[in-house]
């Protein structure tokens, strides 16, 4: 990177300050992002009575869940009965944790007692990254529905090349500080906006996901879906970026064009 001793010494404070900010909102954004993907959290199902709901069933449901060869259609129904959560990478239930074996009475002439429950997941594959969606979900004979399929890809792929141009964003930011130049921060603020529209087009295509799957699959009347708090990181994480790309090229391009009018002042 070009380094210009000369130009490092005429920042003013009002660069400094964008820059330190423009860098503590890159710090944040990443963090929420990074949490974001992590957790499970991104879609919740929340149905009256879970419980019975399993006990009802046996472990015939959680073996259904975990199975390999769980299509869409069977581990989305065992989402809706036993308030599922869905991540990017694991799907959850909320199951009695004596559910295995557990049977309730015919009759009894005390009420039941509450049950002790705990929630169980299990990751996506990559294969099952990449799989492909079809038209009626569990029927692999009704064709691919090629909407769902490159939707559920890109909310797979977006996230990780967010995080990657931040990454090399801020290897650049290192690089102007140890030049003492502004001018690679353009650079660092064009990638952090081209990780938010990575990020604004991961929440896009999950959204569009999740509508798409609910036509297909409509939620019981007992149940309610919402989205979660990984969700809502991933939102957050999306103007955070913008914000830190904006403050980014404003202060590299601003402390350019002063340093350019001083030295022609200079000149004349």
């Amino acid at each position: 990177c070009p380094c210009v001793p000369a130009q490092g010494a005429m920042m003013d404070n009002r660069f400094a300050t964008a820059l330190v900010i423009a860098c503590v909102l890159s710090l944040i954004s990443t963090i929420y992002m990074a949490a974001s993907i992590g957790t499970d959290f991104w879609y919740e199902y929340h149905t009256q009575s879970p419980a019975e709901n399993v006990s009802e069933a046996g472990r015939s449901i959680w073996e259904e869940f975990v199975s390999k060869d769980a299509d869409e259609k069977t581990y989305t129904d065992a989402l809706f009965r036993c308030n599922g959560t869905v991540g990017l990478w694991r799907r959850c239930i909320t199951v009695p944790k004596n559910s295995h074996w557990y049977s309730p009475p015919a009759f009894s002439f005390f009420p039941p007692l509450e049950t002790d429950m705990t929630t169980n997941c299990i990751s996506f594959s990559l294969s099952d990254q990449f799989a492909e969606k079809y038209i009626e979900p569990g029927n692999h004979n009704s064709g691919t529905d090629l909407n769902r399929t490159y939707l559920w890809r890109l909310q797979f792929l977006l996230p990780f090349v967010s995080i990657g141009l931040m990454c090399f964003g801020a290897l650049i930011g290192l690089c102007a500080c140890a030049c003492r130049s502004l001018y690679p921060a353009i650079a660092t603020g064009v990638l952090h906006f081209l990780a938010g529209l990575c990020t604004l087009g991961l929440v896009g295509c999950y959204v569009a996901g999740i509508e798409l799957l609910h036509r297909k699959l409509p939620l019981p009347e007992d149940v309610k879906g919402e989205f979660g708090w990984s969700f809502c990181l991933a939102c957050v994480s999306a103007p955070l970026q913008f914000m830190a790309a904006a403050l980014f090229i404003w202060a590299a391009r601003t402390n350019r064009k002063e340093f350019t009018l001083l030295k022609a002042y200079r000149v004349a």
